[in-house]
């Protein structure tokens, strides 16, 4: 039978509207539903570009919801008495929220869910941020996947159900409670001139990702084995920054890629095992949630990593002033459109890692600070990757040389020559826009000389192999 009473929907990183289960339960439960954000700790706790870059979708959502004849209620401080309070005002007799797979985010919700229980209050979680509940994917002897191959074997054929469609209507109470105002909490201010520079990089919203989605599949699946690789092409998605927030769900991709697959093609099948090696960094950090903090394989511990941030080189490699090509561009990628191609990425991490012989919590947390895109399991995952220090990583003594990467990857230096101003008569606007975004602080010009390696290649190569071939374990 229908209830009468309010439905609190408690959003969280699952800013949309279509494919989003426990708002989809909330109007079928039949009473007002009431769509609530609220600003805790988890939210305080984010880096700088992410913070900002939340707001924005916060707000976006917010006027989504308006045009349903909802609204957004935004509260902030701790969930639970929040939550409490927002009960007692408005009459609700059940909470609904979507699933969090982080181990902060577990204890929290875990804690609601026991007290609000207590309370007599309905409360309810329900999936959707990955296509597979990470408790339900198991090897054959009971235990969970370490090594990816394997895992996408044991999920490819799984049936993934179809995505829910938005609401048509969302049930309204007779009276609203007050809410807080986005602009109050200045969710964006450590952005500063950085926020005018990477906003027209921005694809904002639910709407945006669907059509980000559909020129995908559309035009550029069939290419996408081949162009995914080449930093200079548009040849990926895009779609991680969407991802990020769940202004569009893994089984919306899913089902796009599978309802564009060609016949004798395999592109679709690549696709949907870099959404499923999403979904892997989610299994292993419910599994093993020291992947955040800790090397997955401990006896990385007596590495003699570098943990000192203040050295040239690593303050070179933050700047994108390191003297290799293909690390500085994509760190100039980032700091001008928040986020950076995977290639990149992985030549950035290998090198700090590698060559640099740097601890890789010293990149995993300057990316949770300036990524848009940022990803608590997906940030962690690719940096021990890296490293050499997670689950099926490379091996240590893999090292990307950046040099031979970037003749493979970027043959004709497009890449470089759009993100790379110094020694150009013509730099790109995106090679100067670096300059605009970067901290007063850094005093770098577009006129200045490029600088030398700080490490050349083969020298960082060979000091690294010598590191692992000495090591004590």
């Amino acid at each position: 039978m229908p209830d009468s009473a309010p439905t609190l929907v408690w959003f969280r990183r699952d800013l949309r509207l279509s494919d989003h289960a426990a708002l989809d339960a909330a109007v079928k439960r039949g009473g007002p539903v009431i769509p609530v954000f609220i600003r805790d700790r988890a939210v305080d706790a984010l880096g700088t570009a992410p913070q900002w870059r939340l707001g924005l979708g916060v707000g976006h959502h917010a006027e989504a919801l308006k045009d349903k004849g909802s609204r957004l209620i935004l509260r902030s401080g701790a969930a639970l008495p929040e939550l409490r309070r927002l009960i007692e005002e408005t009459g609700a007799r059940a909470v609904y929220w979507m699933r969090a797979y982080d181990p902060l985010s577990i204890e929290r919700d875990s804690e609601i869910k026991s007290a609000l229980k207590d309370d007599g209050i309905k409360v309810e979680s329900f999936p959707g941020h990955v296509l597979f509940e990470p408790w339900t994917v198991e090897t054959k002897t009971g235990g969970y996947y370490k090594v990816y191959t394997p895992f996408w074997r044991a999920v490819k054929d799984r049936e993934v159900p179809e995505p829910l469609s938005a609401p048509s209507r969302i049930p309204t109470p007779e009276s609203w409670p007050d809410s807080e105002t986005l602009d109050d909490w200045k969710l964006g201010q450590g952005m500063d001139r950085g926020a005018d520079i990477v906003r027209p990089f921005v694809r904002l919203g639910e709407s945006a990702a669907q059509s980000r989605l559909g020129a995908f599949t559309g035009s550029k699946l069939e290419d996408y084995p081949d162009l995914r690789d080449l930093p200079a092409r548009d040849g990926t998605s895009n779609l991680s920054e969407n991802l990020s927030l769940g202004e569009i769900s893994p089984a919306q991709c899913w089902h796009a890629a599978r309802r564009a697959e060609q016949p004798g093609s395999w592109a679709a099948s690549k696709f949907q095992q870099e959404v499923v090696w999403r979904d892997f960094a989610y299994h292993l950090m419910w599994h093993t949630p020291q992947l955040l903090e800790q090397n997955w394989r401990s006896e990385w511990d007596a590495f003699p990593w570098n943990e000192d941030e203040r050295r040239k080189e690593v303050i070179a490699w933050k700047q994108g002033r390191t003297g290799i090509p293909f690390v500085d561009a994509g760190m100039r990628e980032m700091y001008v459109t928040g986020r950076m191609h995977n290639r990149a990425r992985m030549v950035v991490a290998s090198y700090l890692t590698k060559h640099l012989m740097c601890h890789w919590r010293i990149g995993q947390k300057w990316f949770e600070d300036c990524l848009i895109d940022w990803d608590p399991a997906n940030n962690a995952m690719g940096w021990q990757w890296s490293a050499g220090s997670g689950p099926d990583a490379t091996p240590y003594f893999r090292v990307f040389n950046p040099v031979t990467q970037l003749d493979r990857f970027d043959g004709n230096r497009a890449y470089t020559d759009r993100w790379i101003a110094e020694g150009k008569s013509n730099p790109s606007d995106d090679a100067l826009a670096y300059f605009k975004a970067i901290p007063r602080s850094w005093t770098i010009a577009p006129d200045d000389t490029y600088p030398d390696p700080v490490v050349d290649a083969a020298e960082g190569r060979k000091r690294a192999l010598d590191a692992y071939e000495n090591r004590d374990f």
